[in-house]
C-alpha cells in the first residue's frame, strides 16, 4: 500500500466514526486499524506502508514507546563493575542497574549529562559510566524508524466492548542530532539502563531509548497531517 492509498482509505475509516475492536486488550487499537485497512498481521520487522511504520495511539492513554536499544561501544567502565558499584537489588534479588535516567541525580548518584555532541550517564563524582554520540543515536533512530504513520484514536466502551474512532493520521519523517539533543534536554527521550550481575559478567538487556506517545511528533523534522 502506498501513502496515497493509505490516505484515501484512512479518510473512509475516519468517516465510519466509532467501530468495535476486533481484538481485546492493548493491541486491539492497532489490529483493528490494520484490519480496516486490509493489512494482514505479521511478525516480520519491516515497515508496513511504503517504507513507513504504522502505529495507532489511544489519545487518552499516554504510553511509552521504545524507539531503539543501543549499547555498541557505549560503556566507559566495565558493566559488571558499574552494577556492583552503583546498582541495587532488583525484584529477583539480583544486583542490577535498572534505572530510568534523568537530568537530576537518582538515589545512586547517577544522572544523564547532555552535551552538544553526546550524552552520557555519569555519577555526581564526575565518573562517566556510559556515553553515546548524538550523531550515532540519530543514525540509529533513522535506521529503526525512518518514517512513521501515527494514527490518533478516540476510544469509548459500550457494554464492555472497546470502540475506536480513528480521527487523525500524521506522517512523520527525519530527525537530526540537533533535534534529539533538544529533546533529551526536555526529557522527552528517556534512557533506560537494563542490566544485572550474572556470575562473572553483566547481563545487559540493551539500553532503551524511549519516549511518550504524545511526544513522538517532537522527534521528527517533518510532520504533516494526511
Amino acid at each position: 500500500m502506498t501513502i496515497k492509498e493509505f490516505a484515501v482509505k484512512f479518510k473512509q475509516i475516519k468517516k465510519m466514526g466509532f467501530t468495535p475492536t476486533k481484538r481485546n486488550g492493548p493491541t486491539g487499537v492497532g489490529y483493528t486499524l490494520e484490519t480496516l485497512l486490509g493489512i494482514t498481521e505479521n511478525n516480520i520487522a519491516h515497515p508496513d506502508i511504503e517504507g513507513a511504520e504504522l502505529k495507532a495511539h489511544r489519545s487518552k492513554v499516554n504510553g511509552l514507546v521504545t524507539l531503539f536499544t543501543f549499547n555498541n561501544k557505549a560503556w566507559r567502565m566495565p558493566p559488571l563493575e558499574a552494577v556492583k558499584k552503583y546498582g541495587d537489588l532488583d525484584k529477583n534479588g539480583r544486583q542490577g542497574l535498572y534505572y530510568t535516567m534523568s537530568l537530576k541525580p537518582n538515589s545512586a548518584g547517577l544522572f544523564l549529562d547532555i552535551q552538544t555532541t553526546e550524552i552520557s550517564v555519569r555519577h555526581i563524582s564526575g565518573e562517566a559510566i556510559a556515553s553515546w554520540k548524538l550523531q550515532t543515536l540519530a543514525e540509529r533512530f533513522m535506521q529503526k524508524l525512518p518514517t512513521l504513520l501515527f494514527v490518533s484514536t478516540f476510544t469509548e466502551e459500550r457494554d464492555g466492548v472497546e470502540y475506536f474512532h480513528y480521527y487523525r493520521a500524521q506522517l512523520m519523517k527525519g530527525t537530526s542530532s540537533e533535534l534529539l539533543v533538544d529533546q533529551f534536554r526536555a526529557e522527552n527521550i528517556l534512557v533506560d539502563l537494563r542490566l544485572h550481575a550474572k556470575g562473572t559478567m553483566a547481563r545487559n538487556h540493551g539500553t532503551g531509548f524511549r519516549t511518550y506517545e504524545d511526544k513522538l511528533s517532537l522527534l521528527f523534522n517533518d510532520v504533516k497531517d494526511l
